[in-house]
């Protein structure tokens, strides 16, 4: 019987986030993780944005305060997370497509695994991962760990 050689340990973490209970069940698992690898945890957001018709000053300004706020909340929601669990992240922001802003992100940055949460639709779209996730699992060069 031959034995496969240990893997390598993971050194950076990539938890995509947005706020979901899904995308929380992944950072607490990926801080579990890092602790037992010494691995940087990044969580990363992407903004999916897209303009969809011209606005008035007023609404276009209104829209932009009400994205940065919701952008500023996923961030002091990770990082209390991060605080309960004892860790340190780094946190960043895309724009654009999520799965292909996720898979942009691991080519740049070296990512040794991706920890990313279930969708969480309930019926028929249960037993799928999700659109975002399923996308990352087909494409990613890295490990990918999908947290129900």
């Amino acid at each position: 019987m031959t034995r496969e050689p240990a893997s390598q340990p993971y050194r950076r973490i990539l938890v995509p986030f947005d706020g979901s209970p899904g995308s929380i069940k992944a950072l607490q698992r990926a801080t579990s993780l890092a602790e037992q690898h010494n691995a940087e945890i990044t969580v990363l957001s992407v903004d999916e944005h897209t303009a969809r018709y011209a606005k008035g000053v007023g609404e276009v300004d209104e829209e932009e305060d009400l994205r940065k706020s919701y952008f500023e909340q996923l961030r002091r929601q990770a990082e209390a997370l991060a605080r309960e669990q004892g860790a340190e992240l780094k946190i960043e922001t895309a724009v654009g497509h999520a799965a292909q802003s996720i898979l942009q992100f691991i080519e740049e940055r070296g990512v040794d695994l991706i920890v990313i949460g279930h969708s969480g639709h309930s019926g028929i779209w249960g037993t799928l991962l999700g659109s975002t996730a399923t996308r990352v699992v087909d494409r990613a060069t890295c490990d990918v760990l999908v947290v129900r």
